[in-house]
């Protein structure tokens, strides 16, 4: 899985979920802002890439998901490899 794959695969599925045009999830836009997440938003996106990707993401590190790029770095970093 590339990172390419990785971001294409995301912005559908957040794009799809949360109603957004992916053309907005510019990697250093605020994942939180362009989402327009509140706190139950959050667990669904949190819940989207732990099916997706098997990627379990603690509160500690979701603080710091801040921006596109910082969760495409954490798939790609936390994904398992199939």
């Amino acid at each position: 899985m590339t990172r390419e794959d990785i971001v294409e695969k995301v912005n559908a599925l957040l794009a799809e979920e949360f109603e957004v045009d992916a053309e907005e999830f510019v990697p250093d836009a605020n994942v939180r802002d362009t989402l327009s997440l509140d706190s139950l938003s959050l667990v669904d996106l949190v819940a989207i890439i732990q099916q997706t990707y098997k990627v379990k993401i603690p509160v500690a590190d979701l603080r710091e998901i801040k921006t596109f790029n910082n969760l495409y770095d954490y798939i790609e970093s936390h994904a398992k490899q199939e």
